[in-house]
């Protein structure tokens, strides 16, 4: 029997094994989750489903801490974001309990007769989550899938696999079927390739790095299996010289530092207009070397906590090691995996650096001589995920924020995220959008009928 031992990534001990499931157990709880489609949640009244998501809802609500604590050891994430995290599965829940009851068709003119759509569900949709934000990534995918009447397959990050199985129990609690969401653990490999073999599996959702998502996009292709991608970012963080300065440069830094800087949707590469360029990094330093990284189960203060892996650590260190730190903020040391926020400055816009997806707690720095040439530089890139943009200028906020490929920008603030609002990505950020009102709407089938009269 394979298994997996869960690690603290802030002390590097042991938490648990976990089982990691085979092709024929992952292939068996596909086949329940088809039989539990087939057998009733398709045909569920709306009404009734969006009673049974609401209860979900509010099961989860009650076990917050429990749910908080246990990312806090799995995934070294501090408590303040833990709460949030747990909390957002709640909210999409209760937000897309209320889409059952209005998943509307439409009747479109037509001579002769009466033409009428409908939205349909698809049927087991396979969803695999990051080890980044293991509980509000699975919660963006199955909500609204099972709102939509499709029943889910989940594959969490061996790395981070001990909120969703959790959640998984609490769905049962809720009252929702056997079958109906399903949390298999397990490697990548075996059951995420499962996903997209599996006939059965009639979509696919997945977010990750983009070589593994250009490999289970071209996997679904087979059989023309539908698939939402929502895969890297190197988003910049554009700061003019008419913007205010003082909170441009305080806000930075949690803009890339957040869960020590594994986000894709980090602004990890700031660009400065040169005018305003020296202030701005006069600004800028104190807030970085105060931010406040701590053991996040010690306590609940910490603005950054570790890295998820020894692995991951390494690999950020080793873009350190081949450039200069400008200045940077401390760890608490220890076994844990640290590595402090870092800032280092860049001049070449060809450095790995500043072109690369770093994942970990590194911002690069680069100065711009006037608007086309921030969003020349902004542009240059495989990614198109997010951005920010900071000036006092209306006008080039808007111009700047419609220049700028990416799916998601804000315009003096770092707001990338809400579940009311969509998410995604331009170029090889991903594919598809996630959350939103038009979610429920990207797992269902669109059906016409044409009645003659």
């Amino acid at each position: 029997m394979s298994t997996y031992t869960v690690i603290n990534p802030a002390t590097a001990a042991p938490v648990v094994d976990v089982h990691l499931a085979t092709v024929d157990e992952t292939d068996a709880a596909i086949e329940r989750a088809h039989e539990a489609f087939l057998g009733g949640w398709r045909h569920l009244a709306p009404g009734e489903r969006a009673r049974l998501l609401r209860r979900f809802a509010a099961v989860v609500d009650a076990h917050v801490e429990e749910l908080a604590g246990l990312e806090v050891s799995n995934a070294g994430h501090t408590w303040g974001n833990a709460r949030w995290e747990a909390g957002n599965v709640r909210d999409c829940l209760d937000y897309y309990a209320g889409a059952p009851e209005r998943m509307f068709g439409r009747q479109i003119p037509v001579a002769g007769g009466t033409d009428v759509t409908f939205h349909e569900p698809l049927g087991v949709v396979g969803i695999i989550v990051p080890w980044n934000f293991p509980m509000p990534i699975a919660a963006w995918g199955f909500a609204p899938a099972l709102a939509a009447g499709n029943t889910v397959v989940l594959k969490p990050a061996e790395l981070t696999p001990l909120t969703a199985v959790r959640i998984g129990e609490l769905a049962l609690e809720a009252g929702l079927p056997e079958g109906v969401l399903t949390v298999i653990p397990g490697k990548g490999s075996v059951v995420g390739e499962r996903f997209v073999t599996h006939e059965l599996v009639r979509k696919v959702c997945f977010t990750g790095s983009t070589a593994v998502g250009k490999r289970i996009m071209a996997g679904c292709a087979e059989q023309v299996k539908r698939v939402t991608l929502e895969l890297g970012g190197k988003s910049s963080n554009i700061v003019f010289a008419d913007a205010d300065l003082a909170a441009a440069a305080a806000s930075a830094p949690y803009a890339v530092f957040d869960n020590a800087g594994q986000d894709c949707c980090a602004r990890s590469r700031i660009l400065v207009e040169r005018s305003a360029y020296d202030e701005f990094m006069t600004l800028l330093e104190p807030g970085v070397t105060g931010f406040r990284v701590l053991d996040p189960t010690d306590d609940e203060t910490s603005e950054m906590g570790p890295l998820i892996s020894a692995a991951q650590r390494d690999t950020v260190r080793g873009y350190l090691d081949e450039v200069e730190v400008t200045f940077a903020g401390s760890t608490p040391g220890g076994d844990g995996f640290w590595v402090p926020p870092s800032v280092v400055t860049v001049d070449d816009p060809g450095a790995r650096i500043w072109r690369e997806e770093v994942f970990g707690p590194v911002v690069a720095v680069m100065a711009f001589d006037d608007e086309a040439h921030a969003v020349e530089l902004a542009n240059d890139t495989e990614y198109g995920l997010s951005g920010s943009i900071y000036t006092n200028d209306l006008g080039r906020g808007l111009r700047v924020a419609r220049a700028v490929e990416a799916g998601n920008l804000s315009v003096n603030s770092h707001s990338s995220v809400r579940y009311w609002t969509p998410f995604g990505g331009y170029k090889q950020s991903g594919l598809g959008r996630e959350l939103g009102p038009d979610a429920p709407m990207a797992f269902t089938e669109e059906k016409n009928v044409f009645i003659s009269h």
